[in-house]
């Protein structure tokens, strides 16, 4: 990654340090080069590095992020570090002159930036957003018209929402009026980010008077190019989370736009942006992922360092145990959220159903582990300048955000429930291609480029990753044969994948009422997610447990320690979710289970490690630039 733009004076110096450290830490990278492609985060480690200690005076700092908070001011050095390092390159295909190749690299980078500050990684990462629907639409001369405005620098929001529709993107009112050689655009948009500090927006308008599906058109607005007095920004908007993010809007009045910056053809507006979200909303996962790292890592420092009742926090059964469950779910959204991304690739059609569960749980699982390590904290988890300054209560008020944007919870929940039918009859899917199957799981497998003309806003053929649960049970309980650590791990997935056939035979029975889906449908598919992410964490094992043999993460590997946690965990949430569809009831309590106990003690002996190496929580290695805790 290099430096593309001129940075600053200050965030130039920033980048001289950063540089002289990657050279100071090459002989790190070599040492590691012979681990199998995308058997390590080096971009994640190389951005990571280029940015500095964020324990340390910078612009992407814990401390600036804090006070950039307290004072609701928008991120711009911090945007400008990143943009000088070439990070917004990475939003552009490679086909467009861009660098992103595949989108677990987006996934990286995101995540990295994420984990010191989700207002930068949403204020920053919000070009792709606006970007992602001309990629989509595969109209050649208008995203080589884009690309070159995003390598200059230049900030992209998308306008969808409005102040008195929200998601229901059929109603909207802004109208997009034909005229001699393109469009005067009336209405507002609001909620929009980056509506006030970017110079383009890819705009949803009403291009049919009667509206419906084919009557709404996506269009490319330069402000720059607009007359001063056709539209207006709107003022920022005030919210609990992400302070100091641009979260405004904008109102145009007959604002002229050039037939040109149609995206696509018109009336395929609703189609272009229902298909471009699938994309946006399988990455968002990134932001909760860098959330839940930097929750779990300050937690972990509290009570490592807390002394309590005559003994450190950390000897305490409770608090140990609560690190070792919520590093297992941060490990089981890993794997759903690098199984999503790779799925862009080799599952396109199906990315209705894949979009809509890793949306759904991975940021509602954050939530809930965020929710668990405040516990931890305590008072410290409120404070705002007692304690890591107050990263705590920032980091939880800004991620409460990702579950709402790109299509909220209930939305995502209601995507699953409308494709029930066609789910259940194709479970198990069978006729997927096995080298499909094997890139989608295995980590080191070359990804090809995105194909949009292979997205469908239909999963017709069902769901392949939910669809390989059972075969990958079955592969399991004949490796415990012959390995029997394996045992509980391979009892849990046949559980799993028993459970999943009767959340079938429900989603079969399933029957839409007036006004949209039953409530026990909502229950079904969160049952669904829970079931996939099993999915994923099995197919992410089996496909690569014999290449992470030499890799610094390879203890989480042995005898199955990762996969036996997080499958507890998931199918404890399944349980939940759908009670009574893992078996007879009532079960053990998982607290006063010998074996559970013992497991995640072994587990927080591998959270211990990582967090003393300087190392990112996750299956794979990945170096962090604040290196071990002093």
């Amino acid at each position: 990654m290099t430096a593309i733009t001129e940075p600053a004076e200050a965030v130039r110096a920033e980048a001289v340090r950063n540089e002289a450290a990657l050279a100071a830490e090459a002989a790190v990278d070599a040492a590691e080069s012979d681990t199998a492609p995308g058997l390590r985060w080096q971009l994640a480690e190389q951005l990571d590095r280029r940015l500095g200690d964020p324990n340390a005076a910078g612009p992407l700092s814990y401390a600036r992020a804090a006070g950039d908070d307290a004072a609701e001011e928008f991120p711009a050095d911090a945007c400008e570090l990143l943009s000088a390092l070439g990070v917004h390159h990475y939003y552009i295909p490679a086909e467009y002159g861009g660098s992103l190749t595949d989108f677990p690299q987006l996934l990286e980078i995101v995540r990295t930036i994420a984990r010191r500050d989700l207002t930068t990684a949403i204020g920053h990462g919000k070009t792709f957003l606006g970007a992602v629907c001309v990629w989509v639409a595969e109209d050649r001369a208008g995203a080589e018209r884009l690309a070159s405005l995003v390598r200059a620098g230049e900030p992209v929001s998308l306008g969808l929402t409005e102040r008195t529709h929200g998601s229901d993107l059929m109603a909207g009112e802004v109208v997009a009026e034909h005229t001699d050689g393109g469009y005067l655009i009336s209405g507002e948009k609001w909620l929009i980010n980056n509506a006030t500090r970017g110079r383009l927006v890819c705009l949803l308008a009403r291009t049919a008077a009667e509206g419906g599906p084919r009557g709404f058109s996506l269009l490319l607005v330069d402000k720059d190019e607009l007359p001063d007095d056709t539209y207006r920004t709107l003022p920022k908007v005030h919210t609990l989370g992400i302070r100091g993010a641009d979260i405004s809007g904008i109102a145009f009045d007959r604002a002229p736009v050039d037939a040109c910056g149609l995206v696509g053809r018109e009336g395929e507006g609703p189609e272009t942006v229902l298909k471009a979200l699938q994309i946006t909303r399988s990455l968002c996962t990134a932001l909760s992922l860098g959330a839940a790292d930097h929750g779990l890592r300050v937690a972990y420092g509290f009570a490592a360092g807390r002394e309590l009742y005559g003994r450190k926090l950390l000897d305490l059964p409770a608090a140990r145990r609560t690190l070792a469950e919520t590093y297992a779910d941060l490990l089981a959204m890993e794997a759903l959220s690098t199984v999503a991304a790779r799925s862009i690739h080799t599952l396109p059609d199906e990315l209705s159903v894949t979009s809509a569960v890793a949306k759904y749980l991975v940021p509602t699982v954050v939530d809930d582990i965020l929710n668990r390590l405040r516990g931890v904290l305590g008072a410290r988890a409120f404070l705002t300048d007692y304690y890591a300054h107050g990263r705590f209560q920032k980091l939880e008020r800004d991620h409460r955000i990702v579950g709402i944007f790109d299509g909220n919870t209930m939305v995502n929940l209601y995507a699953l429930t409308a494709q029930f039918r066609t789910l259940a009859r194709r479970h198990p899917v069978h006729d997927r291609d096995p080298d499909t199957v094997a890139a989608t799981f295995c980590y080191a497998r070359e990804l090809h480029g995105l194909r949009p003309g292979r997205l469908s806003l239909l999963a017709r053929r069902g769901s392949t990753v939910l669809g390989s649960l059972p075969k990958t049970a079955e592969v399991l309980g004949a490796q415990a044969s012959r390995e029997p650590e394996l045992g509980r791990a391979a009892a849990l997935a046949h559980t799993l994948a028993r459970a999943a056939a009767e959340l079938h035979t429900r989603m079969r029975a399933a029957r839409p009422v007036p006004g949209g889906a039953p409530v026990e449908s909502f229950d079904l598919a969160r049952g669904y997610s829970i079931c996939f992410a099993a999915a994923c964490c099995l197919g992410v094992w089996q496909h690569n447990r014999r290449l992470v043999r030499e890799v610094r993460t390879a203890g989480l590997w042995t005898s199955g320690l990762w996969l036996e946690a997080v499958l507890a965990r998931l199918m404890d949430r399944l349980e939940q979710a759908v009670p009574g569809i893992t078996g007879p009831q009532p079960r053990r309590p998982a607290a006063y289970d010998a074996a559970l106990e013992s497991l995640f003690e072994r587990l927080l002996g591998r959270l211990t490690a990582q967090y003393e190496a300087g190392d990112l929580f996750s299956l794979l290695p990945g170096r962090i630039a604040e290196g071990p805790p002093c």
